[in-house]
């Protein structure tokens, strides 16, 4: 059986064995003549082909495909070996004479390999092109298009593409090689015609692939703009529709120092009405993000980094986040966001954002934009701010959330700016045990028309928001409620305690005031015309309740008979306390709440002077007795 199967394999084997050796013979003949013809091509090449043709022929490229009339000012130089390649020098690219002599731009060396064979057939086609510091100038018109009013072929293919079946579709005629591009330290100007300003890029690097003008790109450009580096990756596969202006399958990505940012999907460079795909974006350092820019928000330093990952797609008048993921600083949220933009209005950012926890301090610096120093004769003049350009209608949730020093709970809050004010409420938050709302506006102007603070606490514990906040002297500890109302007719980043003016209620059950002790008051009182606080301090005052008023103007508050009932004597004060000096002028009576017990507990008054935390103490004598009597 094995005999047998060995012969069949002999069979088959054998006739492959006698036709190998033959084919093997002629491939090497056909190699050679091929080599012996590339290397009789490349030595010939110098006796056939004449520069002067190589160079017209160049020549006549650049100005078929950009419609300027391109001039050669360098000798060029032939190479031959590996490929044959033509280097020239001194390249200018303008308009004809008699269509305006307008400047496209310069080229400091260009090369491109060139074929051979149609050289020699008396033809002239070019690929792999290599731009040394290109020096080009381009204008952005009205529609935000790169103005391609030129007789062109890529002018021409550009406006003669159509997109059928989502495909980009060019005709035949329009159609051409292009290759590669690679550019080296290249400069690029674009004059913004919509905005009146211009735009420089320096040291621009780029490595370009785009086969036919009716195939595929893929583009790597690096430059330096505001003497920073960018880096953009830019592919798609309908390019000529990208530069029309038209919606485009695309893919770019922008890497600096300070920014990154990705997008994928349909996209337009002249406008967002067809925009649909995914965007992320982080910036490291946003302050120096907008020194950068120009743009100036002082204020905004608490805010160091940011960053966004969401579904984008255009909505109506605008544009709608969905599936967002938003970071700023530590804090992290997911919601859904809306941005309307209508002609004559101004653009108008809304939705809802929903943090596990948060830092409020960033939002309020973002909350209050202001102007820059310096810019007051541009508000003067008329130029608006930051509320004149953007109305803000966004929902905040947090599971936790500070601001500052203190902490917040399930917090509900909103911020809205519209119709020159801006609103920032919590309308929801449990706070030290109980609840907390607030309310902040400003308006006119960037708040340099003023701005007013409403703040309420329900129950809440004030010992150990006292304990948090570290405040020195004798408090009231208590579970108790506030209710604040502040408002300053000056612009927010530029008040000052004197500047503010408004009321404060605060009311409490029972608690405590450590550092006062009543006894050892009325033995001081007894004893001495005048002593400190300290030195009635040995034990603490006890109460049922406190119920407390104040008015707040010119650097001051004036205290309006606050009752502080304790189970058997009662603390009453009224008076002046200053902000600056922690100065205090108050007079002050201690009594028995049980009128009853007037007797065992007579009327005390006093008055308290010196500053705060440790204050002097002078007892008032009543009508018809001495200082020291009970």
């Amino acid at each position: 059986m094995n005999t047998s199967r060995h012969r069949r394999w002999r069979r088959k084997i054998g006739p492959v064995s006698r036709w190998l050796p033959a084919f093997a013979r002629l491939s090497t003949v056909f190699l050679l003549i091929a080599l012996a013809l590339f290397v009789a091509l490349r030595v010939a090449a110098p006796y056939l082909i004449s520069t002067g043709f190589v160079r017209s022929g160049i020549e006549d490229a650049l100005s078929k495909w950009t419609g300027y009339h391109a001039e050669i000012k360098g000798s060029p130089v032939l190479e031959f070996w590996p490929t044959p390649r033509i280097t020239l020098n001194q390249i200018t690219i303008r308009q004809p004479r008699e269509s305006g002599d307008k400047l496209l731009g310069s080229i400091e060396s260009l090369s491109a390999d060139f074929s051979l064979i149609d050289a020699l057939r008396g033809r002239t086609s070019f690929h792999e092109f290599h731009l040394v510091r290109p020096n080009l100038a381009l204008t952005r018109d009205e529609k935000g298009l790169i103005d391609w009013n030129y007789a062109g072929l890529l002018a021409r293919a550009i406006s003669g593409v159509r997109s059928e079946n989502g495909a980009e579709v060019l005709d035949p005629d329009l159609d051409a090689e292009i290759g590669a591009v690679t550019v080296e330290d290249g400069m690029l100007v674009v004059t913004d015609t919509k905005t009146a300003k211009t735009y420089h890029f320096d040291s621009v690097t780029a490595d370009i692939a785009w086969p036919r003008l009716s195939g595929a790109i893929s583009a790597v450009v690096i430059a330096r703009i505001n003497g920073e580096d960018l880096k953009v990756d830019f592919a798609s596969r309908q390019p000529l529709l990208a530069f029309a202006g038209r919606n485009a399958e695309t893919r770019t990505s922008l890497t600096s120092n300070l920014l990154t940012a990705h997008f994928q999907g349909i996209a337009s460079i002249a406008n967002l009405s067809a925009l649909s795909g995914n965007i992320t974006a982080s910036i490291p350092d946003v302050p120096a993000l907008l020194i950068w820019s120009g743009k100036s928000i002082p204020g905004i330093a608490t805010l160091k980094s940011a960053s966004l990952e969401s579904d984008i797609m255009s909505s109506g008048n605008g544009l709608r986040f969905n599936n967002l993921s938003l970071s700023l600083n530590e804090a992290s949220a997911t919601g859904v966001m809306d941005l309307f933009t209508q002609p004559g209005k101004r653009p108008k950012i809304g939705g809802t954002l929903a943090f596990d926890q948060m830092n409020l301090k960033p939002f309020l610096d973002a909350f209050a934009l202001r102007l820059a120093a310096g810019e007051a004769e541009e508000i003067s003049a008329g130029i608006s701010g930051p509320l004149r350009v953007l109305d803000i209608d966004v929902r905040l949730s947090a599971r936790r959330a500070q601001m500052g020093l203190f902490e917040l709970s399930d917090v509900g809050a909103s911020v809205i700016v519209a119709g020159g004010e801006a609103k920032f409420d919590i309308g929801d938050s449990q706070f030290e045990g109980g609840e907390m709302t607030a309310h902040l506006e400003a308006t006119q102007r960037d708040f340099d028309g003023g701005g007013k603070l409403q703040l309420s606490i329900r129950n809440a514990d004030f010992a150990a928001l006292a304990e948090r906040l570290q405040l020195k002297g004798p408090l009231p500890l208590a579970t108790g409620s506030l209710d604040l109302d502040l408002q300053s007719p000056k612009a927010i980043w530029t008040t000052g305690l004197a500047d503010v003016t408004g009321k404060l209620h605060f009311w409490t059950g029972e608690g405590t005031i450590p550092g006062i002790d009543a006894a050892a008051l009325r033995t001081q009182a007894a004893e001495k015309p005048f002593f400190p606080l300290s030195a009635a301090a040995g034990g603490a005052f006890a109460f049922n309740q406190l119920n407390l008023q104040a008015d707040f103007a010119n650097g001051s508050a004036e205290i309006h008979d606050a009752h502080i009932a304790g189970p058997t004597q009662t603390l009453t004060l009224s008076g002046i306390i200053t902000y600056h000096s922690n100065g205090l002028a108050l007079s002050g009576s201690l009594d028995a709440t049980d009128p009853a017990k007037a007797a065992e507990l007579p009327l005390l008054p006093f008055f308290i002077g010196g500053s705060w935390p440790n204050p002097v103490i002078s007892p008032v004598p009543l009508f018809g007795n001495t200082p020291h009597a009970q």
